[in-house]
Order: structure tokens, then sequence, then C-alpha cells
């Protein structure tokens, strides 16, 4: 077992306070000015950056990084808000599609620029040219460290 050293113990601790403070501040902008929770508005984001706004379940909840179980909640409650229809997927009677309505395309086009505004000035705006390509380098060194092993789960769980 290796242990962290004080100044690991440090370091982990700012990145997890700044990314969940970060997460915690971005879900409350999104539910305050369209009253949605950050995980609605990714799902909307995801399916209106697709051809077709549609994606096979199993495929969203992989852009997601949703279990399955949370995406169809989500999905259910983006159905009854009306801004998002679930069908049968034609090539996979098993499979089903979410595909984003035009009332779903609206809602998002009136939160997105709130949305951005506070990634930028809580992100972009605090760290220097030099900080935002080191958080880039360090993004992808990380998501490659588990990539390995988030593909492997997902291999793990069945189509839906």
């Amino acid at each position: 077992m290796r242990w962290l050293s004080a100044e690991e113990q440090r370091i982990w601790r700012g990145f997890m306070t700044a990314v969940t403070t970060f997460s915690e501040h971005l879900d409350r902008q999104l539910q305050r000015d369209a009253g949605m929770p950050m995980a609605y508005y990714e799902i909307l984001v995801a399916l209106s950056e697709t051809p077709g706004r549609a994606l096979r379940m199993s495929e969203l909840a992989m852009m997601c990084h949703s279990s399955r179980s949370r995406l169809s909640h989500a999905v259910a409650k983006l159905e009854k808000e009306g801004w998002v229809v679930r069908r049968a997927c034609p090539s996979d009677r098993r499979g089903s599609i979410a595909e984003l309505t035009d009332e779903g395309f609206a809602v998002l086009e009136a939160a997105a620029p709130g949305h951005v505004t506070t990634v930028r000035e809580h992100l972009f705006d605090v760290l220097t040219p030099e900080q935002l390509r080191a958080l880039d380098g360090i993004s992808r060194a990380i998501s490659a460290g588990l990539s390995t092993e988030c593909d492997r789960a997902r291999a793990e769980v069945p189509e839906f």
C-alpha cells in the first residue's frame, strides 16, 4: 500500500474540492436559471450534437458518463417535460433511442448562454493561458489513465 504523502493529500483534497464545488455551482446555476439539473442539460447537449438529434440509449449513457438506470430515469423526466421522446431502435427491438424534440432544443438554446457564462467566469476567466494548457494536459492524462478501466466496465454492461 502506497499512502499519500502530506503534499499529495493536500493536492488531492484541493482537486476534489475544486471539482465538486465547481460542479455544484454549475448545477445550482442551471436549476435557478433553466429549471433543470446539470445531468439533464448534459443529456440535451449530447442529443443536440448528434445527427438527427437522436442516440441509442446505451451510447447516450456512455457520452453522459451515466449508469443505465440513472439515464433511463432522467430520460423519463425529460419525456414528461416534452423535451425528449423515446422510441424503439429499428435495427434492434431490444434497444431504444432517445430523440431531442424541438421544444427540448429550444429549452437548451435558452439555457446555454447562462451556462456558458458561468463556465467562462469560473473556469476560463480565472486561469491564465498557461494554466488552461496545463489543465487540458492534466485532464487528458487522467482520462487516458482511466480509459482502459472504463472500457472494461462498459463491456460488462448489456445494451439497452
